[in-house]
């Protein structure tokens, strides 16, 4: 009587020595076969191909030595005879079709390398050893993605702390470069409170891991990652950073949401995150603050926390275009320090109170604030008073 094979079904001895001998050619037909009918596999680089044909290979004497029934190979472990980085170069769906492929190549010489009475056999033990193979290929995938999550958190960790501290260079590029950012651009960093602070309930990792879920559902590549009591994102591929954070704005915790300036890509990624970080900071001296709101919103807070960027960008934007308008910068002045609003503006100024007006309507084209706005007005009188204060330095004697 014919031994038993380990997947149970007896086979003579010439059946499996006509399997053995057949091994090559089965090996060969089977690689073939691959190359012909896959485009994916054309598109490998000779290394990635050539890690095909080793695991196409070990399909074939894996099972050769299950049928042989000397109980040395696991169906389960036929792809490990590739590295671990076929599982990046094609996807559980391919490698299935190499299986099937490989499978189908030992179905069709059945006939020919079994005994009459071992046909039956012999394919139950293809069908049976085709099955084992599938469920190692989707445990090996299954691991190698555990693994890289796992691996690509900490990269992606390391990632947003170096464009948080401003410290992006050639080497963390090429890590974010791993993690899908070589060419990304119109790049915002969105700060805010992290949910589990408020919840205990809730784990900092899945805080991150909702915001990388809404944010493939729209198309944005994105990094997160919970510092502290702030959940952050860094998002690619934004239009729109004001109407982009108020669609996540229910992923993060209570309290100010604040997102950075648009900036060109990663690498300009520090400025959009620095003045996140500060605007987060200094909203809660906004008492009517918009949620979510933009940093440049909030540069007269931010100059009152000593937010060097906000203190030179208010300067900029407002005091030194009205100091090329000395009309319009007397009468900013004078409306501000006057409680008698249009009119208390005009007698003072002795002028028309539809010049006030006029007057204005031009300081809100100019600067891009409305001083008849509370909040406006706050961060116009900031920014003349912090001109007035640096125009009176330097002109102090050395």
């Amino acid at each position: 009587m014919a031994p038993r094979s380990r997947h149970g079904s007896s086979l003579s001895a010439t059946t499996r020595l006509q399997v053995r001998r057949a091994g090559g050619e089965l090996a060969t037909t089977a690689t073939r076969r691959i190359e012909e009918r896959y485009g994916w596999y054309a598109d490998l680089t000779a290394r990635q191909r050539s890690w095909v044909a080793q695991v196409a290979q070990a399909g074939i004497s894996g099972f050769i030595e299950w049928v042989d029934g000397h109980g040395r190979q696991d169906p389960r472990t036929t792809f490990a005879a590739a590295p671990r980085e076929l599982t990046r170069a094609i996807t559980l769906a391919q490698t299935l079709e190499l299986s099937r492929t490989v499978i189908e190549v030992v179905d069709a010489a059945v006939e020919d390398l079994a005994t009459a009475g071992d046909v039956p056999a012999l394919r139950e033990a293809v069908l049976r050893y085709s099955t084992e193979v599938a469920f190692g290929a989707a445990q090996v995938y299954a691991t190698a993605a555990e693994q890289r999550g796992a691996w690509d958190a900490r990269l992606e960790s390391l990632v947003i702390d170096a464009v948080m501290r401003g410290e992006m260079d050639d080497s963390l590029l090429t890590r974010a470069a791993a993690l899908g950012w070589d060419d990304v651009h119109d790049v915002v960093v969105i700060v805010g409170e992290s949910p589990h602070v408020g919840d205990p309930t809730t784990e900092p990792a899945e805080a991150a891991a909702a915001l990388h879920r809404a944010a493939a559902r729209l198309d944005h590549p994105a990094l997160a990652g919970v510092q502290g009591g702030r959940l952050v994102a860094v998002l690619g591929g934004v239009a729109d950073p004001a109407r982009r954070t108020a669609t996540l704005a229910g992923l993060f915790g209570p309290g100010p949401l604040v997102h950075g300036t648009l900036v060109e890509d990663l690498v300009e990624g520090a400025i959009s995150a620095a003045a996140a970080v500060a605007g987060h900071d200094a909203a809660h001296g906004w008492a009517g603050c918009p949620r979510p709101v933009a940093a440049d919103d909030l540069l007269a807070e931010r100059t009152l926390v000593g937010d060097e960027l906000a203190r030179a960008s208010l300067v900029a934007r407002i005091h030194q275009p009205l100091l090329a308008h000395p009309a319009l910068l007397q009468t900013a002045r004078t409306y501000l320090d006057s409680s008698a609003g249009l009119e208390g503006t005009a007698r003072e100024l002795i002028v028309h109170v539809n010049t006030v007006r006029y007057r204005l309507r031009r300081i809100a084209e100019i600067t891009g604030y409305e001083i008849t706005d509370p909040h406006d007005a706050f961060t116009v009188r900031v920014a003349l008073t912090l001109g007035t204060i640096l125009e009176g330095s330097s002109k102090d004697p050395a």
